[in-house]
Protein backbone atom coordinates (compact mmCIF):
# COMPACT_ATOMS: atom_id res chain seq x y z
CA UNK A 1 0.00 0.00 0.00
CA UNK A 2 2.56 2.32 0.84
CA UNK A 3 4.81 1.13 -2.23
CA UNK A 4 1.78 2.59 -4.44
CA UNK A 5 1.29 5.61 -2.99
CA UNK A 6 5.11 6.34 -3.60
CA UNK A 7 4.65 5.52 -7.25
CA UNK A 8 1.67 7.51 -7.32
CA UNK A 9 3.24 10.83 -5.96
CA UNK A 10 6.18 10.02 -8.44
CA UNK A 11 4.01 9.83 -10.84
CA UNK A 12 2.04 12.97 -9.62
CA UNK A 13 5.38 15.03 -9.68
CA UNK A 14 6.62 13.81 -13.32
CA UNK A 15 3.53 15.00 -14.54
CA UNK A 16 3.76 18.23 -12.87
CA UNK A 17 7.38 18.73 -14.26
CA UNK A 18 6.05 18.57 -17.46
CA UNK A 19 3.63 20.97 -17.36
CA UNK A 20 6.00 23.31 -15.63
CA UNK A 21 8.61 23.02 -18.96
CA UNK A 22 6.86 26.15 -21.08
CA UNK A 23 10.79 25.82 -23.71
CA UNK A 24 9.12 23.91 -25.76
CA UNK A 25 8.71 26.90 -28.42
CA UNK A 26 11.49 28.95 -27.28
CA UNK A 27 13.33 31.32 -30.19
CA UNK A 28 17.04 32.16 -29.22
CA UNK A 29 17.52 36.12 -29.84
CA UNK A 30 21.09 35.40 -31.51
CA UNK A 31 19.13 32.75 -34.17
CA UNK A 32 16.28 35.61 -34.80
CA UNK A 33 16.50 38.60 -37.93
CA UNK A 34 14.21 41.19 -36.41
CA UNK A 35 12.28 43.30 -38.86
CA UNK A 36 12.08 46.75 -37.04
CA UNK A 37 10.66 48.65 -39.66
CA UNK A 38 8.41 47.12 -43.51
CA UNK A 39 8.54 49.87 -46.23
CA UNK A 40 5.89 49.31 -48.77
CA UNK A 41 6.18 50.36 -52.64
CA UNK A 42 4.28 49.90 -55.57
CA UNK A 43 5.50 46.22 -57.81
CA UNK A 44 7.35 47.46 -60.56
CA UNK A 45 6.39 44.90 -62.74
CA UNK A 46 2.53 43.29 -60.89
CA UNK A 47 -0.37 44.71 -60.11
CA UNK A 48 -1.11 42.32 -58.07
CA UNK A 49 2.47 42.22 -56.63
CA UNK A 50 4.14 45.05 -53.72
CA UNK A 51 7.75 45.65 -53.46
CA UNK A 52 8.81 45.24 -49.62
CA UNK A 53 12.19 46.15 -47.99
CA UNK A 54 12.97 45.09 -44.89
CA UNK A 55 14.54 47.00 -42.08
CA UNK A 56 16.21 44.30 -39.58
CA UNK A 57 17.95 45.88 -36.53
CA UNK A 58 21.06 43.91 -34.99
CA UNK A 59 19.80 43.57 -30.61
CA UNK A 60 23.79 43.40 -29.66
CA UNK A 61 24.35 46.62 -31.48
CA UNK A 62 25.20 49.03 -28.79
CA UNK A 63 25.24 47.24 -25.96
CA UNK A 64 28.42 46.26 -24.11
CA UNK A 65 29.03 42.62 -23.91
CA UNK A 66 31.82 41.10 -21.93
CA UNK A 67 33.39 44.18 -21.79
CA UNK A 68 33.33 45.33 -25.80
CA UNK A 69 30.60 46.11 -28.13
CA UNK A 70 29.54 43.93 -30.98
CA UNK A 71 31.32 44.55 -34.47
CA UNK A 72 28.41 43.46 -36.47
CA UNK A 73 26.52 46.28 -38.12
CA UNK A 74 23.51 47.79 -36.21
CA UNK A 75 21.26 47.04 -39.28
CA UNK A 76 20.74 45.50 -42.53
CA UNK A 77 18.02 45.95 -45.94
CA UNK A 78 16.37 43.74 -48.11
CA UNK A 79 14.36 45.06 -50.50
CA UNK A 80 12.36 42.38 -52.97
CA UNK A 81 8.86 41.97 -54.80
CA UNK A 82 6.04 39.78 -52.82
CA UNK A 83 2.46 39.13 -53.26
CA UNK A 84 1.60 40.07 -49.58
CA UNK A 85 3.90 40.52 -46.58
CA UNK A 86 3.19 38.27 -44.13
CA UNK A 87 4.43 34.92 -46.31
CA UNK A 88 7.57 37.12 -47.23
CA UNK A 89 9.26 36.41 -43.99
CA UNK A 90 10.02 33.11 -46.07
CA UNK A 91 11.46 34.34 -48.97
CA UNK A 92 13.77 36.73 -47.13
CA UNK A 93 15.57 33.50 -45.71
CA UNK A 94 16.99 33.14 -48.98
CA UNK A 95 19.26 35.46 -48.17
CA UNK A 96 18.96 36.04 -44.46
CA UNK A 97 20.65 33.32 -42.41
CA UNK A 98 18.65 34.21 -39.40
CA UNK A 99 14.94 33.65 -38.88
CA UNK A 100 13.05 36.09 -39.94
CA UNK A 101 10.30 37.72 -37.47
CA UNK A 102 7.66 40.85 -36.71
CA UNK A 103 7.93 40.06 -33.61
CA UNK A 104 9.50 43.69 -32.71
CA UNK A 105 8.11 45.76 -35.72
CA UNK A 106 7.91 48.63 -34.87
CA UNK A 107 6.72 50.77 -37.91
CA UNK A 108 4.88 49.89 -41.48
CA UNK A 109 6.45 52.73 -44.41
CA UNK A 110 4.25 53.33 -47.07
CA UNK A 111 5.30 55.45 -49.99
CA UNK A 112 2.61 58.17 -50.90
CA UNK A 113 2.55 56.95 -54.06
CA UNK A 114 0.95 53.59 -52.69
CA UNK A 115 -0.99 55.24 -50.24
CA UNK A 116 -2.94 57.38 -52.31
CA UNK A 117 -4.02 54.15 -54.75
CA UNK A 118 -7.43 52.56 -54.01
CA UNK A 119 -5.61 49.29 -53.76
CA UNK A 120 -3.99 50.46 -50.92
CA UNK A 121 -6.23 49.22 -48.01
CA UNK A 122 -6.35 45.84 -49.57
CA UNK A 123 -2.16 45.54 -48.58
CA UNK A 124 -2.87 46.96 -44.99
CA UNK A 125 -5.62 44.64 -43.58
CA UNK A 126 -2.60 41.91 -44.46
CA UNK A 127 -1.43 43.40 -40.99
CA UNK A 128 -4.59 41.83 -39.13
CA UNK A 129 -4.12 38.94 -39.99
CA UNK A 130 -0.46 38.70 -38.93
CA UNK A 131 -0.39 37.03 -35.30
CA UNK A 132 2.95 38.46 -34.33
CA UNK A 133 2.16 42.25 -36.00
CA UNK A 134 1.20 44.68 -32.43
CA UNK A 135 -1.18 46.36 -33.25
CA UNK A 136 0.27 49.90 -31.87
CA UNK A 137 2.69 49.40 -34.39
CA UNK A 138 2.68 52.66 -36.39
CA UNK A 139 2.15 53.99 -39.67
CA UNK A 140 4.52 56.47 -41.18
CA UNK A 141 3.77 57.65 -45.00
CA UNK A 142 7.02 58.83 -46.71
CA UNK A 143 7.16 61.39 -49.67
CA UNK A 144 8.97 59.22 -52.02
CA UNK A 145 9.34 55.60 -52.48
CA UNK A 146 9.72 53.53 -49.36
CA UNK A 147 12.80 51.69 -49.96
CA UNK A 148 14.53 55.11 -50.51
CA UNK A 149 13.28 56.18 -47.03
CA UNK A 150 14.69 53.41 -45.19
CA UNK A 151 18.11 53.22 -47.55
CA UNK A 152 18.70 57.08 -46.54
CA UNK A 153 17.38 56.88 -42.74
CA UNK A 154 20.83 56.67 -41.18
CA UNK A 155 21.01 58.11 -37.79
CA UNK A 156 24.45 59.28 -37.07
CA UNK A 157 24.38 59.15 -33.17
CA UNK A 158 21.29 56.63 -32.42
CA UNK A 159 22.49 53.96 -34.23
CA UNK A 160 20.01 51.19 -33.11
CA UNK A 161 16.61 51.91 -35.87
CA UNK A 162 14.44 50.51 -33.60
CA UNK A 163 14.81 53.02 -30.58
CA UNK A 164 15.94 55.93 -33.45
CA UNK A 165 11.83 55.23 -34.67
CA UNK A 166 10.72 55.02 -30.67
CA UNK A 167 12.48 58.63 -29.72
CA UNK A 168 11.50 60.31 -32.86
CA UNK A 169 7.89 59.41 -32.67
CA UNK A 170 7.57 60.15 -29.26
CA UNK A 171 9.05 63.21 -29.42
CA UNK A 172 6.74 64.89 -32.37
CA UNK A 173 4.05 63.96 -30.42
CA UNK A 174 4.75 65.65 -27.68
CA UNK A 175 5.76 68.85 -29.51
CA UNK A 176 2.71 68.25 -31.88
CA UNK A 177 4.01 68.25 -35.49
CA UNK A 178 3.32 64.42 -35.09
CA UNK A 179 0.16 63.12 -34.79
CA UNK A 180 -0.86 60.07 -32.61
CA UNK A 181 -0.78 56.74 -35.98
CA UNK A 182 -0.95 53.54 -34.84
CA UNK A 183 -2.61 50.14 -37.11
CA UNK A 184 -5.49 50.05 -34.74
CA UNK A 185 -6.41 53.67 -34.61
CA UNK A 186 -6.21 53.27 -38.54
CA UNK A 187 -8.14 50.32 -38.85
CA UNK A 188 -10.71 51.80 -36.30
CA UNK A 189 -11.74 54.79 -38.29
CA UNK A 190 -11.26 53.35 -41.49
CA UNK A 191 -14.26 50.92 -40.86
CA UNK A 192 -15.84 53.76 -38.50
CA UNK A 193 -16.51 56.13 -41.23
CA UNK A 194 -17.08 58.92 -39.27
CA UNK A 195 -13.19 60.52 -38.90
CA UNK A 196 -10.19 61.01 -41.20
CA UNK A 197 -7.40 59.61 -40.07
CA UNK A 198 -3.86 61.55 -39.62
CA UNK A 199 -0.70 59.34 -40.04
CA UNK A 200 3.08 60.38 -39.70
CA UNK A 201 4.57 62.22 -42.30
CA UNK A 202 8.26 61.91 -43.75
CA UNK A 203 10.47 62.43 -46.02
CA UNK A 204 14.45 62.23 -46.64
CA UNK A 205 14.02 65.08 -49.20
CA UNK A 206 15.50 68.01 -48.31
CA UNK A 207 14.73 71.79 -49.81
CA UNK A 208 18.00 73.59 -52.13
CA UNK A 209 17.03 77.02 -50.02
CA UNK A 210 15.14 78.18 -46.48
CA UNK A 211 11.52 78.22 -46.94
CA UNK A 212 10.15 82.03 -46.15
CA UNK A 213 7.34 82.23 -44.18
CA UNK A 214 5.55 84.49 -41.60
CA UNK A 215 5.77 81.36 -38.98
CA UNK A 216 8.48 78.69 -39.00
CA UNK A 217 6.36 75.69 -38.71
CA UNK A 218 4.67 76.49 -41.78
CA UNK A 219 6.03 73.53 -43.40
CA UNK A 220 6.24 69.37 -43.92
CA UNK A 221 8.51 66.72 -44.07
CA UNK A 222 11.40 67.54 -46.97
CA UNK A 223 10.65 71.01 -46.22
CA UNK A 224 12.76 71.90 -43.54
CA UNK A 225 16.03 73.49 -44.60
CA UNK A 226 19.26 73.02 -41.92
CA UNK A 227 23.05 72.68 -42.74
CA UNK A 228 25.08 69.95 -40.56
CA UNK A 229 25.91 66.75 -40.48
CA UNK A 230 23.58 64.98 -39.12
CA UNK A 231 20.69 62.09 -40.93
CA UNK A 232 18.59 63.48 -43.71
CA UNK A 233 15.54 61.99 -42.54
CA UNK A 234 12.36 64.20 -41.31
CA UNK A 235 9.34 64.05 -40.00
CA UNK A 236 6.82 66.36 -39.70
CA UNK A 237 3.12 67.22 -40.63
CA UNK A 238 0.21 64.28 -41.26
CA UNK A 239 -0.93 62.48 -44.12
CA UNK A 240 -4.53 62.48 -44.20
CA UNK A 241 -6.86 59.09 -44.43
CA UNK A 242 -10.43 59.19 -45.95
CA UNK A 243 -11.85 55.42 -45.41
CA UNK A 244 -8.35 54.05 -46.28
CA UNK A 245 -6.91 55.76 -48.68
CA UNK A 246 -4.57 58.92 -48.53
CA UNK A 247 -6.05 62.54 -49.79
CA UNK A 248 -3.81 65.39 -48.46
CA UNK A 249 -1.28 66.29 -45.78
CA UNK A 250 -0.91 68.62 -43.51
CA UNK A 251 1.95 71.32 -42.48
CA UNK A 252 3.81 71.26 -38.76
CA UNK A 253 1.59 74.44 -37.84
CA UNK A 254 -2.03 72.44 -38.84
CA UNK A 255 -1.11 68.97 -36.97
CA UNK A 256 -0.79 70.94 -34.13
CA UNK A 257 -3.73 72.86 -34.28
CA UNK A 258 -5.71 69.99 -35.20
CA UNK A 259 -4.28 68.67 -31.49
CA UNK A 260 -5.62 71.65 -29.98
CA UNK A 261 -8.68 71.28 -31.84
CA UNK A 262 -9.11 67.50 -30.33
CA UNK A 263 -10.01 66.13 -26.72
CA UNK A 264 -8.12 62.82 -27.58
CA UNK A 265 -4.76 64.23 -28.07
CA UNK A 266 -2.50 66.37 -25.87
CA UNK A 267 0.89 68.13 -26.71
CA UNK A 268 2.68 69.85 -23.91
CA UNK A 269 5.60 71.61 -25.84
CA UNK A 270 3.84 73.50 -28.65
CA UNK A 271 6.74 76.30 -28.98
CA UNK A 272 6.27 78.87 -31.93
CA UNK A 273 6.24 82.32 -33.32
CA UNK A 274 3.65 84.43 -34.19
CA UNK A 275 4.46 88.50 -35.89
CA UNK A 276 5.00 91.09 -32.91
CA UNK A 277 2.38 93.52 -32.58
CA UNK A 278 4.30 96.08 -31.21
CA UNK A 279 6.96 95.86 -34.47
CA UNK A 280 6.71 94.02 -37.35
CA UNK A 281 10.71 93.44 -38.15
CA UNK A 282 10.38 90.99 -34.92
CA UNK A 283 8.64 87.52 -34.44
CA UNK A 284 7.16 86.69 -30.92
CA UNK A 285 8.39 83.14 -29.38
CA UNK A 286 5.67 81.49 -27.38
CA UNK A 287 4.63 78.25 -26.08
CA UNK A 288 0.83 76.69 -26.03
CA UNK A 289 -1.12 75.11 -24.02
CA UNK A 290 -4.56 73.91 -24.15
CA UNK A 291 -6.29 74.45 -20.88
CA UNK A 292 -9.27 72.06 -20.37
CA UNK A 293 -11.26 70.62 -22.76
CA UNK A 294 -13.13 71.94 -25.61
CA UNK A 295 -16.16 74.12 -25.33
CA UNK A 296 -18.73 72.71 -27.66
CA UNK A 297 -21.74 73.25 -28.76
CA UNK A 298 -23.51 71.81 -31.40
CA UNK A 299 -27.47 71.86 -32.26
CA UNK A 300 -27.62 69.13 -35.06
CA UNK A 301 -31.38 68.82 -35.57
CA UNK A 302 -31.59 72.01 -37.68
CA UNK A 303 -31.77 71.99 -41.21
CA UNK A 304 -28.10 73.08 -41.38
CA UNK A 305 -26.61 71.78 -38.67
CA UNK A 306 -23.99 74.28 -36.13
CA UNK A 307 -21.68 73.72 -34.35
CA UNK A 308 -19.70 76.47 -32.03
CA UNK A 309 -16.48 75.35 -30.51
CA UNK A 310 -14.33 77.33 -28.09
CA UNK A 311 -10.25 76.35 -27.33
CA UNK A 312 -9.09 77.57 -23.76
CA UNK A 313 -5.77 78.73 -24.53
CA UNK A 314 -2.47 79.59 -22.18
CA UNK A 315 0.13 81.52 -24.08
CA UNK A 316 3.62 82.17 -22.49
CA UNK A 317 5.81 84.85 -24.01
CA UNK A 318 8.84 83.47 -24.39
CA UNK A 319 11.22 86.48 -26.29
CA UNK A 320 10.33 90.19 -26.42
CA UNK A 321 12.66 91.64 -29.09
CA UNK A 322 10.37 94.71 -29.74
CA UNK A 323 11.13 95.46 -26.04
CA UNK A 324 7.93 95.98 -25.42
CA UNK A 325 6.78 96.58 -21.68
CA UNK A 326 3.91 94.09 -20.31
CA UNK A 327 3.96 93.14 -16.47
CA UNK A 328 3.47 96.49 -15.92
CA UNK A 329 1.57 97.44 -19.18
CA UNK A 330 -1.83 96.73 -18.91
CA UNK A 331 -2.54 97.89 -22.14
CA UNK A 332 -0.19 95.72 -23.60
CA UNK A 333 -1.44 92.93 -22.27
CA UNK A 334 -4.72 93.63 -23.61
CA UNK A 335 -3.48 94.25 -26.77
CA UNK A 336 -0.90 91.31 -27.50
CA UNK A 337 -4.04 89.36 -25.87
CA UNK A 338 -6.24 90.11 -28.51
CA UNK A 339 -3.69 89.76 -31.13
CA UNK A 340 -3.06 86.34 -29.91
CA UNK A 341 -7.05 85.35 -30.42
CA UNK A 342 -7.82 87.08 -33.21
CA UNK A 343 -4.78 85.09 -35.50
CA UNK A 344 -5.53 82.02 -33.55
CA UNK A 345 -9.47 82.16 -34.40
CA UNK A 346 -8.27 83.06 -38.25
CA UNK A 347 -5.91 79.78 -38.35
CA UNK A 348 -8.42 77.00 -36.84
CA UNK A 349 -11.05 78.79 -39.29
CA UNK A 350 -8.60 78.62 -41.95
CA UNK A 351 -7.86 74.61 -41.31
CA UNK A 352 -11.59 73.90 -40.44
CA UNK A 353 -12.70 75.59 -44.11
CA UNK A 354 -9.78 73.21 -45.46
CA UNK A 355 -11.29 69.77 -43.99
CA UNK A 356 -14.83 70.37 -45.00
CA UNK A 357 -14.23 71.89 -48.60
CA UNK A 358 -10.96 69.70 -49.64
CA UNK A 359 -10.83 66.73 -47.27
CA UNK A 360 -15.14 66.49 -46.63
CA UNK A 361 -14.30 65.14 -43.34
CA UNK A 362 -13.83 65.50 -39.69
CA UNK A 363 -10.10 64.68 -38.53
CA UNK A 364 -10.59 66.41 -35.05
CA UNK A 365 -12.37 63.24 -33.02
CA UNK A 366 -15.87 65.63 -32.66
CA UNK A 367 -18.14 62.97 -33.65
CA UNK A 368 -17.87 61.49 -29.94
CA UNK A 369 -19.11 64.99 -29.04
CA UNK A 370 -21.76 64.30 -31.56
CA UNK A 371 -22.70 60.87 -30.73
CA UNK A 372 -24.23 62.47 -27.50
CA UNK A 373 -26.96 64.23 -29.37
CA UNK A 374 -28.47 60.92 -30.38
CA UNK A 375 -30.40 58.40 -28.06
CA UNK A 376 -29.55 55.42 -30.37
CA UNK A 377 -26.60 54.43 -32.77
CA UNK A 378 -28.86 54.05 -35.48
CA UNK A 379 -30.16 57.70 -35.10
CA UNK A 380 -26.66 58.31 -35.03
CA UNK A 381 -25.61 56.35 -38.06
CA UNK A 382 -28.56 57.95 -39.71
CA UNK A 383 -27.29 61.27 -39.43
CA UNK A 384 -23.94 60.35 -41.44
CA UNK A 385 -21.81 62.29 -39.96
CA UNK A 386 -18.90 61.86 -42.56
CA UNK A 387 -21.28 62.95 -45.13
CA UNK A 388 -23.26 66.05 -42.98
CA UNK A 389 -19.57 67.51 -41.70
CA UNK A 390 -19.07 69.62 -44.70
CA UNK A 391 -22.20 71.58 -45.28
CA UNK A 392 -22.63 72.09 -41.04
CA UNK A 393 -22.05 75.94 -40.30
CA UNK A 394 -19.17 76.45 -37.22
CA UNK A 395 -17.85 78.91 -35.56
CA UNK A 396 -14.29 78.89 -33.74
CA UNK A 397 -14.05 80.97 -30.59
CA UNK A 398 -10.44 81.35 -28.75
CA UNK A 399 -10.45 82.28 -24.97
CA UNK A 400 -6.68 83.50 -24.30
CA UNK A 401 -5.39 83.32 -20.93
CA UNK A 402 -1.78 84.75 -20.69
CA UNK A 403 0.94 83.18 -18.86
CA UNK A 404 4.37 84.22 -18.23
CA UNK A 405 6.59 86.57 -19.66
CA UNK A 406 9.54 84.35 -19.21
CA UNK A 407 11.88 84.24 -16.24
CA UNK A 408 12.02 88.15 -16.17
CA UNK A 409 9.44 89.84 -17.90
CA UNK A 410 10.47 93.17 -17.74
CA UNK A 411 12.97 94.76 -20.26
CA UNK A 412 15.35 97.70 -20.40
CA UNK A 413 14.64 101.09 -21.55
CA UNK A 414 15.85 101.16 -25.02
CA UNK A 415 16.15 104.74 -25.59
CA UNK A 416 17.96 104.78 -22.04
CA UNK A 417 20.20 102.04 -23.07
CA UNK A 418 21.08 104.68 -26.47
CA UNK A 419 21.83 107.09 -24.40
CA UNK A 420 24.74 105.19 -22.02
Amino acid sequence: MRTTRIKNKVILLISMLLFLTGCWDQREVELSAYVVAIGIDKSETDEGSIRLTYLISNPEAGIQAQGSASDEPPRETITFEVDDFLTATNLANTVVAKEVTYDLLNVIIVSEELARDDRFIRWMYDATKGEDIRRNAKLLVSKENAATFIQNTQPSIETRPHQYFNLIFERGNEIGTLTVSDLLTFFRKTEADSSLFLSFYGSTEKPERPKQGEDQDRFKAGEFYYEGETNTSQFAGSAIFKEGKMIGALTAEQTRLSYLLNDTMEARDIYTTLPDPFNEDYQLGIKLNKEGKLDMQMDLKRETPTIDVTVPLKVDVLTNHSMAEYPRNPENREKLKKTFKNRFEKKFEKLITKTQDEFKGDPFAWSLHARKHFLTIPEYEKFDWMKTYPEMDISVSVDVRLGTFGRQGEVPDMEKLRED
